[in-house]
């Protein structure tokens, strides 16, 4: 698409009357909320599904490739935000053993020929938190600042040519589109500094919807310590940091910025909006759930056609969805009335360094949401208040950090065993619920139970590599770039068939 076309896409969805597109929004939920108290969001069982996203280096240099489109159109995945970016996403299956077992055959079953594919023009795809080697020949800031005006719009150079993407930047709402973190201070032109971030992103659907609130709330309470386990974003891209002593700068890294950054790209710099990305609320009904996604602020509203899915009868609703940024969300979607679903959608998880770990990921969060929800666990009693927290501190400080639990005792603890031990041991019950023998439950929980035990995270593996290099005079640069570069070498050896823990 040629700028000046998608300038005129830009401007188009700008006039848009907001009001009216609202109105049309706040009609659709009322007819969703029918439509879910009549029981087609429900499900026979639990079904789960995965969104995972890469990011491109060159296979020699190690530095960030941006990835023809027609290349990614041949592999099969689709665009996000960044011309760097890959994304697919798993077909959803019921949550059993056979199901469990589809999601990692799929993942592998496409990334294995994309990777081949990709190799032949010297690209390598990456699953990670952030990238932090640039562009051959350009820095981290140009790239991700780079933006022209094409008649009146601001256009971000190195962005995918969905127009929503760049209406974010050419609109009344004050998005932040800078980052603030320890050392780094970016500011852009438009909310290109996003694609530094990579994730993954489980979904379990609902058997009853309107049983989604109570199933939210767990998600909510595990999801500090999910997060903590999970932490793969520790360094930004050295050219980014502020004049800073090395020394200074490693000590004072969070363990996940891609939290911070997906919060300071998106969010108003001040007081002037709500924020669209933060930590959601729990809701009492699941009319309540849908409520909040009307309530939230619509910064690119379009004209949107209505095609052929079942759930084009709430495409406003819909589109509105797709900027109600928390980190846990309902979605209410399915392209025909037998697949209309409830789910909720777990986006705190940064890229895992193999699809095992990814997988491992997605089995426990939804063993947890089983097993806490029929046996009514007293964390559900856990303060929204603590739980926020928890969730920030994993963030900053992963596994090092003061979560709080309750027990199944209904005691209050802050001992990381005890609170690993009920977590795994839940998530171990719930898929031996949903029918998976006790061994195929043990391999998905296994790998994130030797996270806990060794008390060693994707992360923390970054940091202690920059840290000793940093010890023996390597500048930042060279040891963070040192350390990615070992990162992306062992991630080839396992992507497809090991686990984080046979890198130790």
């Amino acid at each position: 698409m040629s700028g000046s076309e998608l300038a005129a896409r830009v401007r188009s969805a700008k006039d848009v009357d907001p009001e009216a597109f609202d109105r049309r929004a706040a009609e659709e939920a009322e007819q969703l909320k029918t439509a879910v108290r009549d029981g087609t969001f429900d499900n026979t069982e639990a079904i789960v599904g995965l969104e995972l996203e890469l990011y491109a280096v060159d296979a020699r240099s190690g530095s960030l490739r941006r990835v023809p489109r027609g290349l990614l159109d041949l592999i099969g995945f689709e665009k996000e935000l960044g011309l760097h970016n890959a994304e697919m996403q798993t077909s959803p299956q019921p949550l059993n053993e056979h199901g469990l077992a589809a999601q990692e055959h799929e993942l592998k079953a496409n990334l294995a020929p994309a990777l081949e594919r990709t190799a032949r023009d010297d690209i390598r795809l990456v699953s990670d938190g952030m990238w932090t080697v640039p562009p051959t020949g350009e820095t981290s800031t140009e790239y991700l600042c780079d933006s022209v005006e094409q008649d009146g719009v601001r256009i971000a150079t190195n962005m995918s040519d969905a127009a929503r993407y760049h209406t974010m930047a050419n609109t009344d709402y004050p998005t932040g589109m800078r980052v603030e973190a320890p050392h780094v201070s970016l500011s852009a032109d438009t909310v290109m500094p996003e694609s530094l971030i990579t994730s993954i992103q489980p979904h379990y659907q609902i058997p009853h919807a309107p049983d989604l609130p109570e199933y939210f709330r767990y998600a909510l309470r595990v999801a500090g310590p999910l997060l903590a386990l999970g932490v793969n974003a520790p360094f930004f891209p050295p050219d980014l940091y502020e004049d800073a002593d090395d020394e200074e700068i490693v000590a004072d890294a969070w363990m996940e910025n891609r939290i911070t950054v997906f919060e300071d790209v998106l969010n108003p710099a001040d007081d002037e909006a709500p924020d669209k990305v933060r930590f959601p609320p729990d809701f009492d009904s699941v009319e309540a759930a849908i409520d909040d996604i009307v309530a939230d602020e619509t910064i690119v509203p379009m004209e949107v056609e209505a095609g052929q899915r079942f759930d084009d009868a709430f495409a406003h609703l819909r589109h509105k969805h797709g900027s109600y940024w928390r980190w846990i969300r309902p979605v209410f979607d399915g392209a025909t009335e037998a697949q209309a679903n409830a789910r909720i959608e777990f986006r705190p998880l940064p890229g895992q360094p193999t699809v095992r770990d990814a997988v491992s990921f997605q089995a426990v969060f939804a063993g947890l949401l089983t097993a806490l929800v029929s046996i009514e666990h007293p964390v559900r009693a856990l303060e929204w208040e603590t739980a926020r927290e928890n969730f920030y501190a994993a963030s900053r400080e992963g596994l090092e950090a003061d979560l709080t639990w309750i027990t199944s005792d209904g005691e209050e603890t802050t001992d990381l065993d005890h609170i690993y031990g009920e977590l795994f041991e839940a998530a171990r019950q719930g898929l031996e619920r949903q029918g998976l023998p006790t061994d195929a439950a043990r391999r998905y929980v296994r790998p994130l139970r030797e996270r806990a035990d060794r008390r060693i995270t994707p992360a923390r593996w970054k940091h202690d590599h920059v840290a000793a290099a940093v010890e023996e005079s390597a500048p930042l640069a060279e040891a963070i770039w040192g350390m990615q570069s070992t990162y992306v070498d062992h991630q080839e050896e396992t992507l497809l068939e090991g686990t984080f823990i046979d890198w130790l």
